[in-house]
């Protein structure tokens, strides 16, 4: 156990029990953490990237308080699935090809984000051994019956079945559209594994050719990489039923547990422009395409500033709001050595991972940093690479960077008006220099002016409005 976890009282919002709770893991010096992966058929939306980025944030706090070496994060990589099938068959291209490729996009957009890979990966398909495995031990506890080619989960043989969503039965069936079939006893029952039909993957089973049924999937892998109980378990909340409610389960029901996590973690949902998103209404906004227009980082911290637990309204004004946050703290960090991250956002982030109270403490911060305060400075830069992770590049990367959808634009006649606009603001003609300011705003350049403290002269760095 570090110092940092003797000093810094992690509380965790647990969906299971409904409260905030003090974060005890099973063992300090292996911390667990479970979250649910990409299904990689298309490229991640921006909806997809909030838990990535929610969970990164935990990920990197976990890591702070217990050390590095003392967390493992596994997040779970869906290749066989209905939609994988469906658009592997529309491209004329073979499954894995399709899920190789978008596997690769995945990763690239995240990185591009500043999430870090988690400690392990798993594949769906490198696990249907622990699957079947699991599925046997299921059957052969009464919990599960085969029909018809099917493997079924019977929900009748667990009493506390629903206790994560807290929902009724009748809600329940509502609610998931259960899929009504003659070989099922109970209308709530769920597939372990189902035959695939022609041109699908399969493998062999006790119970003829087949796949697995989603639900299984991340059971079997969390145990396989954590264990039968584990620290956290996190999601969206559109998981929580019925997947999150399957995955525990089968998981308590296989080994005879009280618990399969001790916490269980739901990000809120995102809207764009305050509409949900949807390419029927044109707001289907991919992490590619934003990438194209805003530094990743910028990305990343505009979904950091709503709590996690809340609806996130993705907007265009709040990622440029986030990139203005981000050039004011890159220009105040480009020459410190980084310290401690500060305390009061560490604080702040074990506090149910607040974020936006931590952004108000970097605020803080960076007030004291541009009063001249090297130590504040120095605390700021720390707390930016080793917490919020947005400091990804170096300060000239940073600075040199332009919107990729903004390739035509004449950056040597921008120049060229900057640096005509700073010899007036030097030479003390303020009129001009309003002038040649109110040209760049209309060219969509934003400036940021500020003065060399040892000659005493004005100097100006630029960047385009997203």
């Amino acid at each position: 156990m570090t110092e940092h976890a003797e000093q810094t009282q992690l509380m965790l919002y647990n969906t299971l029990t409904k409260q905030k709770e003090a974060f005890s893991p099973l063992d300090p010096d292996n911390v667990r953490m479970y979250v649910c992966g990409p299904t990689v058929y298309d490229t991640a939306h921006i909806g997809n990237a909030r838990p990535v980025v929610v969970f990164d944030m935990l990920f990197r706090l976990l890591r702070h308080v217990y050390g590095p070496e003392h967390v493992t994060y596994v997040r779970n990589i869906t290749d066989v699935d209905d939609k994988i099938n469906a658009r592997a068959a529309d491209r004329g291209i073979s499954i894995r090809e399709l899920t190789d490729e978008t596997t690769a996009l995945y990763h690239a957009d995240m990185d591009a984000l500043g999430a870090m890979r988690p400690t392990i990966e798993p594949r769906a398909t490198e696990h249907i051994e622990d699957m079947l495995r699991m599925i046997g031990t299921l059957i052969e506890k009464g919990h599960a019956y085969a029909a018809e080619g099917h493997v079924l989960f019977a929900v009748d043989s667990m009493e506390d079945y629903g206790k994560l969503s807290g929902r009724s039965v009748d809600d329940m069936i509502a609610g998931a559209r259960v899929e009504v079939a003659p070989y099922k006893r109970n209308p709530m029952d769920f597939v372990l594994w189902k035959p695939s039909k022609e041109g699908e993957p399969r493998w062999p089973s006790p119970w003829g050719e087949g796949r697995p049924g989603w639900h299984i999937e991340c059971s079997a892998m969390s145990e396989k990489h954590l264990g039968e109980v584990f620290d956290i378990h996190g999601g969206g909340i559109d998981l929580t039923f019925p997947h999150h409610e399957n995955e525990i389960a089968q998981s308590r029901c296989a080994h005879g547990n009280e618990a399969m996590a001790k916490v269980w973690m739901h990000n809120g949902f995102v809207q764009v422009e305050g509409e949900k998103m949807s390419k029927s209404l044109g707001n289907f906004t991919t992490v590619h395409d934003l990438i194209d227009k805003y530094p990743g980082e910028a990305i990343r911290l505009a979904l950091l500033t709503t709590h996690y637990t809340k609806p996130f309204n993705w907007t265009a004004d709040g990622v440029k709001e986030a990139k203005r946050m981000l050039d004011q703290w890159y220009a105040l960090t480009a020459d410190v050595e980084a310290s401690e991250p500060d305390a009061a956002v560490v604080a702040a982030l074990a506090d149910d991972l607040n974020t936006p109270k931590a952004i108000a403490e970097l605020h803080g911060l960076r007030s004291k940093a541009a009063q001249g305060d090297k130590a504040s400075a120095a605390s700021l830069k720390a707390t930016l690479q080793q917490l919020i992770g947005v400091l990804g590049q170096d300060p000239k990367a940073w600075a040199d960077w332009r919107p990729a959808a903004a390739g035509d634009v004449d950056e040597a006649a921008i120049q060229a008006i900057v640096d005509e606009r700073l010899e007036a603001r030097n030479s003390k003609d303020f009129a001009k220099s309003d002038e040649l300011r109110d040209k760049l705003a209309a060219m969509g350049v934003v400036l940021k002016d500020s003065k060399n403290k040892e000659t005493g002269a004005f100097e100006t760095t630029w960047s385009l409005e997203g």
